[in-house]
């Protein structure tokens, strides 16, 4: 999985927010604001980072049990392919 070019992750007063550039500045309205995991996440999807590797990331990261990391990162990947982002 990957992130669609032309979106980058800013950290803006201390909040991180999803901005669209270039043409997807045309085609997607607005910003999405990330909590500190989601940019956790947002960056390593910008590597093309599978699920597997997003949840065992998180379980090293943070102080999460295997099936909440999974949940976590399960509900995070439906979000952006709701609103499109994901390749």
């Amino acid at each position: 999985m990957k992130i669609k070019k032309d979106f980058i992750l800013k950290k803006i007063a201390g909040s991180y927010v999803v901005v669209p550039v270039r043409q997807q500045a045309i085609d997607f309205s607005g910003i999405i604001k990330l909590s500190e995991t989601g940019a956790f996440l947002w960056e390593l999807l910008e590597n093309g980072a599978e699920k597997e590797e997003l949840t065992a990331k998180l379980l090293e990261e943070y102080l999460v049990d295997g099936d909440t990391a999974a949940a976590d990162v399960d509900r995070f990947i439906a979000r952006l392919n709701e609103v499109g982002l994901l390749e």
